[in-house]
């Protein structure tokens, strides 16, 4: 089930919220634990039991580390084996069948395999599963007692799918007790609508442009016509992302939970580097803490603080798919905030804030070609196209029409991926110096955003978060 999808937004939540806000404070947590199940069941019934069954066992394997404190080699070895049969079950299902396809091309074999499906949110499960469990090793937290705190834990169904990570620590003191009223429903509800907004409207959207550019035959683009579908992925996925994470924010806010916050303007970013601190915050802190740091973070020299740079960022790529072009991606980026530490980034910050700007958003733009490239030969002749190698027309027909039919789409994604939209927002709202009035009017324009946002979900195909693949 999706948050965008009919079924959740007129079936499932009313009746959850409505439930919920009924109910005692000694029945919420069961509540939200059965509706997370519900959700989750929706959509993958057949891994209701997978997913069950490591709660169940990463639970019991917390309680195991934590009751070895007392003798590291046996905490150590009993984290280890945690560890590893989490990994496996990832390992499985996502890599399983990308591995075995590459050996039998590399070797010219033909062993058989089965296509497995990614049960949805696995990856992110999987890391929120780890980091807990590295928590209690390290004494940085308590393991949990209660079985259902637990799988509330991990299950909860705002955060369940596609993050945010929200770690252990944060979340612990709100499952024994939540702040829950008109005030955090109504505040939940328009970061809700915010995020649907972003995900209906300019995501899904920008996602007609792209599949449209991606549709056309490669020998017909021009170097315009390329960058059109390479910017308008860029857009797709930040809106579909950032959107999904708005969603889950808001509805952790309607029970009771605040979730941290994912994204804050990341193509506002002077340098990659900022970028990254800016885009998927949650992911980023947990490779910082559970693989940087441990590997010795930006100590011990340049050799040092590359490797670790390096490694870092090929894990985060073959996190996001079994791909080769993805481990291309994180290797890219892992040279280029090499750079910019030891070559530019100083001199960058010299240039003025427009030179700053335009650097990282191409920057990050080649990387979003080898994210969206089904292989790295597309990709790499994506990118000549894109920088003008070989005889191609700077402007063609189809760039033009592009352009002509979505400029007014292109202009409204620029202004909602900085601040200028909501200064544009908060300009307008605080025009009435009435309190009243302009509560009034906020309300009014979410009911507005609601109903914009109801009729693209009633009229057009409700497309899976991106993430969802990953």
């Amino acid at each position: 089930m999706q948050f965008s999808s009919i079924t959740f937004i007129f079936l499932f939540l009313p009746i959850t919220v409505a439930i919920y806000y009924f109910v005692p404070q000694r029945f919420k947590n069961p509540v939200m634990l059965v509706a997370s199940v519900l959700f989750y069941a929706w959509g993958e019934p057949e891994y209701v039991l997978l997913l069950v069954l490591s709660t169940v066992f990463n639970y019991f394997c917390a309680r195991d580390v934590e009751e070895k404190q007392g003798e590291p080699w046996l905490a150590r070895r009993s984290l280890l084996s945690a560890v590893v049969v989490n990994l496996l079950i990832l390992g499985y299902f996502k890599y399983y069948g990308w591995l075995l396809s590459t050996f039998n091309e590399l070797f010219s074999v033909s062993i058989p395999y089965r296509e497995l499906s990614l049960p949805i949110g696995l990856s992110f499960y999987t890391l929120r599963a780890l980091g807990y469990l590295v928590d209690v090793y390290r004494g940085e937290v308590k393991a949990q007692k209660n079985v259902f705190h637990f799988a509330l834990y991990m299950m909860v169904f705002p955060k369940l799918n596609a993050g945010p990570l929200t770690p252990y620590a944060v979340f612990e003191p709100q499952l024994g007790r939540r702040t829950v009223n008109v005030y955090t429903l109504g505040r939940g509800a328009s970061k809700f609508i915010c995020g649907l907004a972003k995900k209906v409207i300019l995501a899904d959207r920008m996602g007609e442009v792209f599949a449209q550019v991606f549709a056309f035959q490669m020998e017909t683009f021009s170097i315009l016509t390329a960058w059109v579908g390479c910017v308008a992925f860029a857009f797709q996925i930040y809106f579909d992302f950032s959107g999904y994470s708005d969603m889950a924010q808001g509805l952790g806010m309607m029970f009771g939970f605040e979730l941290g916050i994912n994204f804050r303007y990341p193509y506002t970013a002077k340098s990659v580097s900022e970028f990254w601190r800016k885009w998927h915050i949650s992911l980023g802190n947990w490779f910082r803490k559970y693989v940087y740091v441990p590997l010795g973070g930006n100590q011990g020299g340049f050799g040092v603080h590359a490797r670790n740079i390096l490694v870092v960022w090929l894990l985060v790529g073959l996190w996001h798919g079994a791909k080769w072009n993805l481990l291309l991606w994180g290797l890219y980026f892992a040279v280029i905030l090499i750079l910019e530490k030891y070559a530019w980034g100083n001199r960058l910050a010299g240039f003025p804030d427009f030179v700053q700007h335009a650097y990282t958003f191409i920057a990050v733009s080649v990387g979003w070609v080898l994210f969206f490239a089904p292989n790295t030969g597309y990709a790499m002749d994506y990118l000549e196209i894109m920088f003008g190698f070989g005889r191609r027309s700077l402007v063609d027909q189809q760039s033009l029409y592009l352009i002509i039919t979505h400029w007014l789409l292109f202009i409204i994604c620029v202004l909602c991926a900085s601040m200028r939209g909501w200064d544009l927002f908060r300009t307008m709202t605080e025009s009435y110096r009435n309190v009243v009035v302009r509560r009034l009017a906020v309300s009014v324009f979410y009911l507005l955003l609601l109903i914009v946002c109801i009729a693209f979900v009633v009229t057009e195909e409700c497309t899976p978060f991106l993430y969802y693949a990953i």
